[in-house]
């Protein structure tokens, strides 16, 4: 049975690192894996008034449907200010709400934080991890995914050729898919 994957990503940078790194995971699914990038950029700032006065603007209601869809997430984040983007944070909370409607539940989870640093987005991949408990996301806790000195490890196409890396990435995520085997 097919598995739809939704990809977030914390970054909006055209040349982000944490995208490219992104891609490379993506094509290391199962062929029998559905895998989409579902865009977080567009969608209007959360506000619990919109929910409650029934005026949700249309990029919420677009990006609900869409993660109901949405079998199993993996989320990328670089690191800002030692968190998460706010533009992921965002994502998070508008699919949170309304209230006993997230779209989160039950649904198994990855992160990998990118950074060109050595600290590998550590902050990031930790308080998104707070959230994803509080929405009762079942999340890959082994291998964890920092993936640091990202500068190292892209090529110019943004490619990864170090086979080192490709195979703890591809680790990643043969582990994440035997978490959603298990929360199927």
């Amino acid at each position: 049975m097919t598995k739809n994957i939704g990809i977030l990503v914390g970054s909006l940078r055209k040349a982000s690192y944490t995208k490219k790194v992104a891609e490379v995971l993506a094509n290391m699914f199962p062929e029998d894996y559905n895998v989409s990038f579902i865009e977080i950029g567009d969608l209007d700032l959360y506000n619990q008034d919109f929910d409650d006065e029934g005026n949700v603007p249309e990029s919420w209601k677009t990006f609900r449907h869409t993660m109901e869809s949405i079998d199993a997430v993996l989320f990328a984040t670089p690191e800002y200010n030692r968190s998460v983007p706010s533009v992921l944070k965002n994502a998070i909370d508008v699919g949170s709400r309304p209230y006993g409607a997230s779209v989160w539940d039950t649904k198994p989870a990855a992160v990998v934080s990118v950074s060109p640093g050595a600290i590998s987005g550590f902050g990031a991949n930790h308080h998104l991890r707070q959230s994803l408990v509080f929405l009762n996301m079942p999340t890959l806790q082994q291998p964890e995914a920092y993936i640091g000195n990202v500068l190292n490890l892209l090529e110019e196409d943004g490619s990864i050729t170090n086979q080192g890396t490709l195979d703890f990435f591809q680790m990643i995520i043969d582990s994440f898919v035997e978490l959603i085997k298990k929360n199927s």
